[in-house]
């Protein structure tokens, strides 16, 4: 007979995981649940596991860490990010709209968008600067983002490398709908180019500053949405002159409004989280 724990099964646009307030329950291999609980046929189905904490350090509130559905640990997730700011608000672990929180790849900090009703009805999330770790062999030698080109299945395909804290390739075509995305989104995000694997989007202009983006997400393959990928299209439009510094980016689970600030050079994503059902399962 194992332990009982209880999970809120959250998701943004779409992007879903299984959540756990770790204040509560000791999780003691996170990599391992991630896999068994993540799978849609043999458990309760996600595209990862998402603990929710008290933070170490006093700089922020809360911390979060996030396993893919392949039992990898990322060190960031946008629609995660928004799952939590509504999740500690409307469970009463805070009563503060702004909500300091710390993930692997640093302090993002969630407004809280909150109706009359006292729900949380959209979470700005201040993602920070885009940037290029120069670890990546697509860098230039001041770190800088880039176009480049890669081959896959026989297929060249030119895209733009952003780093939202954590690693997207973003290539562009006419039609994003005719993409094979599981076939090029698996070869492009093992590509030797990518020592510690890569996100992928698939992105088309749908109209003025309106982008339609599908995703390959590192270690859970193709997602509903993606916040980070969401981010890193609308700064990879700006870059290559397809769109202005807002933009509307519509991916399969929904839609993502983006803005580029050039007050502070951060990018701030703006999106709904919805809760979709509390449980409780047993861990050996």
């Amino acid at each position: 007979m194992g332990s009982i724990v209880k999970f809120t099964k959250m998701h943004g646009a779409g992007n879903d995981y299984i959540y756990v307030d770790t204040s509560r329950y000791a999780i003691l291999k996170p990599a391992e649940l991630a896999r068994q609980w993540s799978d849609r046929h043999k458990g309760i189905g996600s595209d990862g596991l998402v603990l929710i904490g008290q933070s170490p350090v006093p700089e922020a509130d809360f911390s979060m860490r996030i396993f893919n559905a392949d039992g990898s640990e990322a060190r960031m997730c946008g629609n995660a990010s928004r799952c939590i700011g509504k999740y500690v608000y409307e469970k009463g672990l805070t009563a503060n709209a702004s909500v300091r929180l710390l993930t692997q790849s640093g302090i993002k900090v969630l407004k809280l968008n909150v109706g009359k009703k006292g729900s949380v009805e959209s979470v700005t999330v201040d993602m920070q600067e885009p940037c290029m770790a120069d670890r990546y062999q697509l860098a230039t030698a001041d770190g800088s983002m880039r176009e480049g080109s890669l081959t896959v299945w026989g297929q060249e395909l030119r895209g733009t490398f952003v780093s939202m804290g954590n690693p997207h390739f973003v290539i562009f075509t006419d039609d994003a709908e005719a993409v094979d995305v599981a076939r090029m989104g698996c070869a492009l995000e093992t590509h030797p180019m990518f020592p510690e694997r890569c996100n992928i989007e698939f992105a088309s202009l749908l109209g003025k500053d309106h982008i339609r983006t599908r995703v390959w997400e590192r270690g859970s393959g193709i997602t509903m949405a993606c916040g980070t990928g969401a981010c890193a299209t609308a700064v990879a439009a700006t870059l290559t002159g397809r769109s202005g510094r807002k933009s509307t980016v519509v991916m399969d689970g929904g839609s993502l409004e983006v803005e580029w600030s050039e007050a502070d050079n951060h990018v701030y994503m703006t999106g709904p989280a919805e809760f979709v059902y509390e449980g409780e399962i047993e861990v050996e």
